[in-house]
């Protein structure tokens, strides 16, 4: 499919630059045959008694540094571990960094430049295991905001600017149930739950399920073509552990709905199952990418943020949902002022029979 054919227009005023407070005091547009609009308290109104919701339980790390090659300034932004120590990132500037290179973070804490790659990736060897480079990052790291959120420059912090963090990001960019190290971006639909909510799924007979996948910075990455069968998809680590594949499987054999909170969560589960539905065990890194077309295998309903245009996430939903659904619920959401991206609303969208 053409790329164009995801765009639309998005006044900038309604790229939310800060988190609804309380969280669950956002929107929630119910995408089905008609539109409804609601709140996200209202999220236990849309599930059934049985439903299974599946969470990402990733952790996102101050994976955003501010270092130097010699004299010269350099902003890496860590991707994706490949091994002990070493991880793919993106530098700024990038160009004139050589195999070889050293960048000093901090004192005591640097890491060589042994690999450029032709994507414009580079492969880091830091000097510390991964236990010290958690400290470290957690030391002198910033958390990786998404470019469209914008933060005013803040005494005693180096180069924060576009993208940069506040102290208060630390938090608010987290969910509440995040466990496990190692995402560089928010599973942002996760972002509106909290234990209010989760006491309203329950009550409501809703089983909770979590997996895990680290969200690449890849995931904010612009497509460049003009195509969608010439898009090359980034690669994210995922796991889906024995005990989550089987009460999964169950809930399907038995007729009950599977609902993704969050595409990294859809992705995920997508990539995990079978042919014929059936979930299995994985701990490897995925690329799947959904366009419409796609006939999924697991997920029933999905509850996701608003998307930028063009972009493999709308892509994504509009498989999901249908492109021309989709496209009348963006606009409707922007005649209703919804705040969009990150930081913005929800939806809940049911499956495109």
């Amino acid at each position: 499919m053409k790329v164009a054919d995801f765009d639309f227009e998005l006044p900038s005023a309604l790229i939310a630059q800060e988190p609804a407070r309380p969280r669950d005091s956002a929107r929630l547009l119910h995408v089905a045959d008609q539109l409804g609009d609601l709140r996200i308290t209202d999220l236990a109104k849309l599930v059934r008694t049985g439903d299974v919701m599946v969470f990402n339980d990733t952790r996102v790390i101050p994976a955003r540094l501010n270092g130097w090659r010699g004299p010269a300034k350099v902003e890496v932004t860590l991707m994706m571990r490949e091994a002990e120590g070493n991880w793919t990132a993106l530098a700024r500037p990038g160009r004139r960094l050589k195999t070889g290179d050293t960048i000093d973070f901090a004192p005591g804490f640097a890491a060589r430049v042994i690999e450029k790659r032709e994507s414009g990736d580079i492969l880091l060897a830091f000097d510390l295991n991964d236990a010290d480079l958690r400290v470290a990052l957690e030391t002198y790291g910033i958390m990786p905001l998404p470019p469209y959120i914008k933060r005013a420059r803040q005494e005693g912090t180096a180069d924060l600017g576009v993208g940069a963090t506040s102290t208060g990001d630390r938090a608010d960019y987290q969910t509440m149930y995040a466990k496990h190290d190692g995402a560089v971006a928010a599973p942002t639909a996760g972002l509106h739950f909290t234990p209010t909510i989760m006491d309203a799924l329950k009550s409501r007979g809703v089983t909770p399920a979590f997996v895990t996948l680290h969200v690449g910075a890849g995931t904010f990455q612009a497509i460049k073509v003009d195509d969608t069968d010439d898009h090359v998809m980034h690669s994210e680590w995922g796991a889906v552990t024995r005990e989550t594949a089987d009460l999964i499987n169950t809930a399907r054999s038995q007729g009950r709905r599977i609902i993704a909170v969050g595409t990294t969560s859809l992705r995920l589960i997508e990539s995990a199952a079978d042919e014929q539905g059936i979930l299995h065990p994985y701990q490897d890194t995925t690329d799947i990418f959904i366009t419409p077309g796609y006939r999924f295998r697991a997920i029933d309903a999905l509850v996701t943020n608003f998307h930028l245009p063009r972009s493999t996430l709308f892509m994504l939903v509009s498989a999901f949902a249908g492109l021309e659904r989709m496209k009348t619920a963006y606009a409707h959401a922007i005649a209703q002022d919804y705040r969009f991206y990150s930081y913005g609303d929800a939806c809940f969208l049911e499956r495109n029979k």
